[in-house]
């Protein structure tokens, strides 16, 4: 049975681009401001949101507390990563993505079951981008060489 997700972005360029990618696995319904996406919630069976942390005078956490009252997962990403808004989506029981990483990942969030609880911490950047210590001499002195 194919997923019916809500996706709520107000730029269109991201929006088309973000529903295309969940397409392949989803009937997705997507929107461009919180009442509309309010409504939604409201009237439609969806087994997930996606949504913008930044909507307007509102912002997405709104939809995460409608969505957690109808059993309906979420999603909330930002541009800039707010650490204060990024815990409480995640103490909501949403699951935080930075914007830039959402096109990689969002497939997952359509394809795959999700665990009961997203346990990552925002504050800890990816550690496989992070340049790592712990050299032996002989390593550094090999590199140097090159």
């Amino acid at each position: 049975m194919l997923q019916r997700i809500l996706l709520v972005e107000p730029n269109a360029d991201r929006r088309q681009a973000f529903a295309a990618i969940m397409a392949t696995g989803a009937a997705v319904q997507s929107c461009a401001d919180f009442q509309t996406a309010r409504r939604a919630v409201s009237d439609g069976p969806l087994d997930l949101v996606v949504t913008n942390l930044r909507l307007g005078p509102f912002n997405g956490l709104h939809l995460v507390y409608l969505s957690r009252a109808r059993l309906i997962r979420s999603v909330v990403y930002d541009r800039k990563t707010d650490l204060f808004l990024a815990r409480e989506a995640q103490s909501a029981g949403a699951f935080y993505e930075s914007a830039d990483r959402l096109p990689l990942v969002l497939l997952n969030y359509v394809m795959l079951e999700l665990p009961p609880v997203d346990r990552r911490d925002p504050a800890h950047a990816d550690r496989r981008a992070l340049r790592r210590g712990g050299r032996r001499a002989a390593d550094l002195a090999l590199l140097q060489a090159i």
